[in-house]
């Protein structure tokens, strides 16, 4: 006999307190169970056509999950319809508004290879150009005043990708003019990265690897305002690396383009960026 029921057996009726206890307590879990209702999907057998005007209206009032919700049950109910097209497209926009670029870029992904040659596919570029133009830190550089070009320039460069494909197979697209004006401002700010980045190597002694990142700005960005930049640090690093006859030739080519070049003055101390340009669009 154990202890407990040694206890038990000392007490009168405590055997059958504890069976009635025991009786009682399972009744109400399973009356608890027993008024658990079942989730019911009030969305059932609504058409495609009912599920996009609800998310509609979702969206119309900014209620980003509830519109969500919607569009993704069309395009698991009827995904071979004008609606299941149209549900990623505005998928892609409302994940876009909601700050979820992953899931943007996966509705944009998906649009692309299910409906290569649909009529929104300019829209979709310029779409996936936005989301990596503007990723969630962009917003705290109103804030800080940080140059875009001291970021990690992979966002800046497939932002770059989307807008140039746009331009390229939609030349006329509604969406084109804007793309450009974008392009232009992240051709110049790419460059600008390199050129940190050529900075940053010629801080450190890296001379070889500073004139690589240097030349690229100059072989890679035609007419970029950086270019005055890239060319005095290729000069101060084959000065540094004694190639008197490349320094010289460098010097020449940066007087030719930059006649008066405040750079042999002020070195590399230049001021900040005058503007945020994030601030622009």
């Amino acid at each position: 006999m154990t202890r407990l029921d040694y206890f038990l057996s000392r007490i009168p009726n405590a055997k059958r307190l504890a069976r009635a206890t025991s009786i009682v307590t399972a009744a109400v879990i399973i009356a608890g169970c027993g008024s658990v209702k079942p989730v019911v999907d009030e969305t059932a057998g609504w058409t495609a056509e009912r599920l996009y005007q609800d998310a509609k209206t979702e969206m119309n009032v900014g209620n980003w999950n509830g519109a969500r919700t919607r569009l993704e049950s069309i395009e698991a109910r009827y995904p071979f319809g004008t609606f299941a097209q149209q549900s990623l497209i505005d998928q892609a926009y409302i994940n876009w508004k909601d700050e979820e670029p992953e899931q943007a870029l996966a509705a944009i992904d998906r649009f692309q290879k299910q409906y290569p040659n649909h009529p929104g596919s300019d829209y979709m570029l310029y779409l996936k150009g936005l989301i990596s133009f503007t990723p969630p830190s962009a917003a705290l550089s109103k804030v800080t005043r940080q140059d875009p070009s001291e970021r990690d320039p992979k966002g800046l460069r497939e932002s770059y990708e989307a807008f140039n494909d746009l331009i390229n197979n939609y030349p006329d697209s509604r969406y084109a003019a804007d793309a450009k004006q974008r392009l232009t401002w992240l051709v110049s700010t790419i460059a600008e990265n390199e050129v940190h980045v050529a900075e940053y190597y010629y801080s450190r002694g890296a001379y070889v690897a500073s004139i690589n990142r240097a030349q690229r700005v100059i072989t890679d960005f035609e007419g970029v305002e950086i270019a005055e930049k890239a060319l005095y640090l290729m000069y101060l690093s084959y000065d540094k690396l004694g190639k008197t006859d490349l320094r010289d030739d460098t010097k020449r080519v940066l007087e030719e383009n930059f006649p008066n070049s405040a750079y042999w003055d002020q070195g590399l101390k230049t001021p900040k960026n005058r503007l945020n340009p994030i601030n622009w669009f």
